[in-house]
This record gives structure tokens, sequence and C-alpha cells, in this order.
């Protein structure tokens, strides 16, 4: 057997001033000083990588809102559960945003902490029993509203957002993103999955009215997806399959009903970890022709926030 070895001494190097560098010191994250503002902190960050994304999606979200461009946000349910309902309700407050659609699992915890003050039941130890997902309220409550939803000729976000507003005792008005959909007459829809969520469970579901009242939803966002082209987003809060499996098939409606819009628009997702459906039908397919996507990788309940605060910073700035 023979060996050959490279000859390392006829190697050609290059001089340092010759290549292009990716970092340099205007990139680099600033220490704390006598400004400790969120605004201050915001422009520390590096210029780097997803520090750099996420200022990017700040800046073109805050532009959207100024130019009055459709911003449709895609929930999944553990957006709820970790406590951004109150960050949505202001981005709502300040017309931001001009939708909500939201998963099942969304709608019911937003409805939970709106209705009684508290949701995330202990999965595991109410399933040794069978008494996950069995509490009485939440089924019959919100089972009722669809149903009467479906009766009136409305949608499940709709009618969800009234049956909380005719309740004489919610003790958690201010986190309810239904509500604030309602209280500043932005259209919400809810996309359910029959036999995915707790309330499907209960004797009260009405499979026809699910399906009457979530089709309906479908359609409404259907119809609102043309607002957010040219300059418009989307943006997909921690909903790994449900949100852009509706979107990607509501944003085919959209284009055939007009002439192709929307079109150019930024779409981001916003997750954990890195799925395929959302990569995929979220951020690449949508854009491949116009517009820009990102994929932000974090916990909700640190990166969320970020955004949210982020475009108010922007807002306020002018």
């Amino acid at each position: 057997m023979t060996y050959r070895e490279a000859d390392v001494s006829r190697l050609r190097t290059v001089p340092f001033a010759g290549r292009q560098n990716k970092v340099d010191p205007s990139a680099l994250a600033q220490a704390p000083e006598s400004d400790r503002s969120f605004h201050a902190f915001l422009q520390s960050l590096p210029d780097l990588l997803a520090a750099r994304e996420l200022r990017a999606v700040i800046s073109h979200v805050a532009a959207a809102s100024r130019a009055r461009k459709g911003v449709v946000l895609l929930l999944g349910g553990h957006v709820v559960k970790v406590g951004l309902g109150p960050l949505v309700a202001r981005w709502l407050e300040r017309s931001v945003v001009s939708h909500v659609a939201m998963n099942g699992a969304a709608a019911i915890h937003d409805f939970e902490l709106a209705a009684f003050g508290g949701t995330s039941e202990d999965v595991e130890a109410g399933l040794a029993d069978g008494s996950f997902g069995m509490v009485e309220e939440t089924g019959a409550e919100m089972n009722a509203a669809v149903t009467a939803a479906s009766r009136d000729g409305k949608g499940m976000g709709e009618g969800l957002a009234d049956a909380l507003a005719s309740r004489g005792t919610l003790p958690g008005d201010a986190a309810s993103i239904l509500l604030a959909c309602r209280r500043h007459r932005v259209p919400v829809t809810v996309h359910p999955a029959l036999g995915a969520e707790i309330i499907h469970q209960h004797p009260s579901a009405n499979g026809a009215a699910i399906g009457d009242t979530g089709l309906r939803d479908f359609r409404r966002l259907a119809g609102s997806l043309p607002d957010i082209s040219d300059g418009g987003a989307v943006l997909n809060w921690g909903s790994a399959v449900m949100m852009p499996e509706v979107f990607l098939k509501a944003l085919s409606i959209a284009r055939n009903l007009s002439g192709g819009r929307p079109a150019d628009f930024l779409a981001a997702d916003f997750d954990m970890i890195r799925h395929y459906r959302p990569r995929v039908n979220v951020v690449q397919r949508p854009t491949k022709l116009s517009g820009t996507g990102y994929s932000i990788t974090g916990h909700h309940e640190l990166v969320l926030p970020l955004l949210v605060w982020g475009v108010i910073d922007a807002l306020d700035a002018g």
C-alpha cells in the first residue's frame, strides 16, 4: 500500500485585504451603556443572522401598518398558552393587524382565559382517568356558541367572540384575542380539525355546525388575503401544521379570484423548531415569484415579545 501526502509547501495563500468578510466591527453587538431603553437594546443586537432578520421583519410590519397594508396573523395554541394574548391585543389596538386566523387550540385557550381566568390543563394527569378535556363549562359554552354561530350565518371566530362579549363576567378580558378583534373590528377566524380539539369530545359538539362555521371562516380568510399584496405581511406564530395548510389553500383561492393577488408580500414563520409545512407552505412557496420569506426560530415567550415591542417602537419613532 502506497500513501500519497499533499505537498502543503506548494499551497497558494491570499492577502487578507483581498478577502470578502461577512463580519466587521459595524455588525457587532453593543454592550449596555447609559441608555437602557428597549429601543437602545434592539439597536444593540448584532447585525447578523436572526437578529438582522428580526429587525427586517419589524421594519416591514411597521411600514405595512403605516401604509395600511394587510398584516395577517396565523396563530397556534401554544402562543396563547404562554401568555402572548395581551401583545396581540396591543397590535390590534394600534391597527397593526388586519386579520387574525387561529387554529382550534388557540381559540380554546383564548376562550378559557377570557371566560374563566385560566387555561392549559395537565394532560397526563387527566388522561389517566379520562378526565382530560372534559371540563363541562368549556365544552358546553363553546359548542353552544358554535351552534348559534352556524344558525345565525356567522363564522366560528365571530361566534365565539360574540359569546364571550355576552357573558356577564370576564376575568381574562384584557388577555383575549377574540374579544380584542371584536372590539377593534378586525376579522377573526377559527380553523378547526374535527376530533383534534377537546370541545369535540363533549356530547354537545355539533359536527354540522363546526363544519359550517369553520368552512365560512376559511372563505373569510381567503377573502382577506388580497390585502397583504404589495407590501403587506403574513406571520405564522407557532402553528406547525393546521394554519400553514389552511393558509396555502386560502392563498390559492385568493389568487384565483383576484388575478394572482396577493403577491410581493413578506412571509415569516416564528416557531421553536423548524417544521416542514411552515417553511414550505408559508415562507417559500408563496414568495417564490415575488416577496420575501423568513424563518426565525426561538421560544415564543422570548422572540415574539421582541417582535411586538419592536414594531410598536418603530411606529412610535415615526
